[in-house]
């Protein structure tokens, strides 16, 4: 899905190979989409190149310093999903030498830029911190639109133009939320066996704001 939330994650994405640096940083809320624009990175990187090879994804916690080198040597991209603070610093240090010094590319990911992490190994976070990095905002209308089509699409759900209507315009801005919303309305939808209306979406957004409230005593 491209809107404006995420076209500029897009096009850095579909600009490789030709990046500035060896690797680039995707980061945003929770569920923006982080991973699915690892896999179109994936599916472009080996659609660019003369002979097609599987792009590896794995999470930043899965790197530890038994694997990194043949991560290196059996990769040439890769996407480092859910960088953080807690996985093995020595491991993703080194994992970002082997890449930068002998070739290769990684896209990480993260819910937060780098450089407002906080990295025990001060010679990774120096590194880090001069990739490229991309934010990926939180939705505007036309991205909650395709996300609320899209969700209810995945659930065999079709929904009228006055429903899709109410939930952009009276949802929470946020990627999480809308996953939230849908499941919510679903479930309601079940229990009742009714077709999704707007007074079913309106009991699933205040069962969800009732829910956050609890959460917070």
């Amino acid at each position: 899905m491209a809107a404006k939330c995420n076209a500029e994650a897009l096009r850095a994405v579909e600009m490789w190979p030709d990046w500035p640096f060896f690797a680039l940083v995707l980061y945003g809320p929770k569920g923006c989409g982080k991973s699915h624009l690892a896999h179109v990175f994936a599916e472009h990187a080996a659609a660019c190149t003369e002979r097609p090879f599987p792009v590896l994804l794995l999470n930043a916690r899965q790197i530890n310093n038994r694997n990194a080198v043949r991560i290196h040597a059996e990769n040439p991209c890769l996407v480092v999903e859910d960088l953080t603070p807690k996985a093995d610093n020595e491991a993703l240090f080194h994992l970002f030498n082997l890449y930068q010094n002998e070739g290769g590319y990684i896209l990480f990911t993260s819910e937060t830029a780098p450089a407002r992490m906080h990295f025990k190994l001060p010679d990774l976070q120096s590194r880090l911190n001069m990739v490229p990095t991309v934010a990926i905002g939180e939705p505007d209308d036309e991205m909650l639109t395709m996300l609320i089509v899209k969700l209810f699409n995945d659930r065999q759900i079709m929904i009228s133009p006055e429903v899709l209507n109410y939930i952009v315009q009276n949802m929470q801005r946020s990627f999480s939320y809308a996953c939230r919303l849908v499941e919510e309305i679903d479930m309601i939808s079940l229990a009742r066996k009714r077709a999704i209306t707007v007074p079913i979406v309106k009991e699933a957004m205040q069962t969800l704001d009732t829910n956050v409230q609890q959460e917070l005593f």
